[in-house]
């Protein structure tokens, strides 16, 4: 079709039929074209619900999702997992409240937190010399700052990483539990944690509430998340909460693929993943056998992150590699990449993916471990007046003595470099450069 080049280019990937280690967790499955979700584009109509006002159809798909997840209360999205985390935090944080949040977190968390005018205080992860990886934040880190500052409203962390590492959360909740704070969890790579052979969803592990972004890891499609709330005095406002954030005309295609995998979860959920962690476990021997499989001990089981520095290749290059041998990564980073598995993967995914890292040439001595070097903020301006304030673009190596006017985050989610009211650093600037950002925006 002449003069589509969004479609044409979409076309033309999917006609390259490599095998979707990525997101999103539906793999352009059968099981998606049985449906023909896009069939079913409607809108709020007296027959199909309304999802801020919910009461029929909708709220029926909602409550089976929540006993699914053993929650007092689960509302679906449209609007992805920024909509989940833009509600969650508005209904935990008053208006210039005091937020504590681990520095490993989304765009979307630090943007609301802007608009909702949040005092933060940060929680920087500390890093590993051995892997150059951030480590999630522990129990300890939030009970220092919780001991000692009054008036914190609600603790915010990111579990799992983009690597699949996962935080404390069970520790972490008992924290806020004695200081009788709700824990938020932006669990976006994590819907199915719920399914795995042992249960480590942070809704089992005591969080209070926790934004699933379904279409990661799910078959569910882009854009589809589910927002999960355990505190019982979060639920009246939840509905009207969303709606500040969600757009009024929210996909209904979208919704119903949340509904079919509600409903394939409660058929097959947990033979399913099952089945697919004993998968990821065999091409994991094939990778720790060649030296490259990046591991720990508190991981998620079915993500597969291979340290290919260790044989002397950049993940840029790896990721090249494995193109060419048929398969799509999520990510690259410099020393790694990271594959997205899922129960819609086909076996002959997992044979070409196993069959590609057992052909993986190493090119030479590996490579060394760089450590990033980041530092706790000097805040210069709230992240609200900041983000507010008329700005300039200028280059990132003549930012030094400046402050930021947005977020700089090089991974989502990652550790932002800088976000709005910051102090731009020396080492800001180099971390800037590293990552290849040479243009910034800052205050005027």
């Amino acid at each position: 079709m002449a003069g589509t080049p969004l479609y044409t280019a979409l076309k033309t990937h999917a006609d390259l039929h490599r095998a979707s280690f990525h997101t999103p967790g539906h793999k352009n499955s059968e099981m998606m074209r049985f449906f023909n979700f896009f069939g079913l584009d409607f809108t709020e109509l007296p027959d199909t619900d309304s999802l801020y006002e919910a009461s029929g159809a909708i709220k029926k798909a909602e409550d089976r999702v929540s006993g699914l997840y053993g929650t007092h209360q689960t509302l679906f999205s449209a609007g992805g997992c920024t909509l989940c985390i833009q509600t969650m935090i508005k209904l935990a944080l008053p208006y210039g409240g005091k937020i504590v949040a681990s520095r490993m977190i989304h765009k979307s968390a630090v943007n609301t937190m802007a608009l909702l005018n949040a005092d933060v205080r940060w929680v920087m992860p500390k890093v590993d010399e051995h892997s150059g990886l951030f480590l999630q934040v522990e129990p300890a880190d939030i009970e220092a700052i919780l001991a000692q500052e009054p008036g914190i409203a609600c603790v915010y962390i990111t579990s799992p990483d983009y690597f699949g590492h996962i935080a404390d959360i069970a520790g972490i909740s008992k924290v806020c539990k004695r200081h009788n704070i709700p824990l938020l969890v932006d669990n976006a790579h994590g819907a199915h944690l719920k399914f795995l052979p042992k249960d480590i969803h942070p809704i089992t592990l005591g969080a209070d509430m926790v934004a699933d972004s379904a279409h990661k890891t799910l078959p569910v499609l882009t854009g589809g998340a589910l927002l999960h709330i355990a505190d019982v005095k979060f639920a009246p406002c939840a509905r009207a909460a969303m709606s500040i954030f969600g757009s009024t005309s929210p996909s209904y295609p979208i919704m119903a693929s949340l509904d079919v995998c509600q409903s394939w979860l409660c058929s097959n959920g947990k033979t399913a993943f099952f089945a697919l962690q004993k998968e990821i476990s065999k091409i994991k021997e094939i990778a720790a056998q060649k030296g490259i499989l990046d591991d720990c001990a508190n991981v998620d089981p079915v993500r597969l992150t291979l340290n290919v520095a260790k044989i002397g290749l950049s993940g840029d290059s790896a990721a090249k590699y494995f193109r060419q041998n048929g398969i799509e990564p999520e990510l690259s980073t410099a020393e790694r990449v990271v594959f997205i598995a899922t129960p819609m993967n086909l076996p002959k995914d997992f044979e070409q993916l196993a069959m590609a890292i057992k052909n993986l040439q190493p090119s030479g001595d590996a490579l060394p471990v760089r450590c990033p070097a980041f530092e706790l903020p000097i805040v210069k301006k709230s992240l609200h007046s900041a983000l507010f304030s008329p700005s300039e673009r200028i280059n990132s190596c003549d930012a030094v003595g400046r402050v930021s006017a947005g977020t700089v985050c090089p991974c989502p989610p990652g550790i932002p470099i800088l976000v709005p009211g910051e102090l731009i650093t020396e080492i800001s600037v180099k971390n800037l450069l590293r990552y290849g950002i040479f243009l910034i925006d800052v205050i005027k």
